[in-house]
């Protein structure tokens, strides 16, 4: 699923994830709280929505700090060999 910066709901997210609701609030109320996603109220629907800026600080944050500083990651690489 693919929201972009008009959000989703989390019945949404579910659907897509297929986990349960119980799951999934656990872990928006944790991403909220960390500030790495927004949530809205829209009439009756809450609207979760991505902080990039944020989330592009932390991914930031793991590249310059992984693995002590050495390169793990060749340029083919999808994970880290950390």
């Amino acid at each position: 699923m693919v929201s972009g910066k008009e959000g989703t709901t989390p019945g949404a997210l579910a659907d897509s994830l297929g986990v349960p609701a119980a799951t999934l609030s656990f872990h928006l109320k944790e991403l909220l709280n960390a500030g790495l996603v927004s949530q809205e109220r829209s009439g009756r629907n809450l609207i979760y929505r991505a902080e990039y800026e944020q989330m592009n600080g932390v991914l930031s944050y793991l590249t310059s700090n992984c693995c002590q500083g050495e390169p793990c990651l060749d340029e083919a690489a999808t994970t880290c060999g950390c």
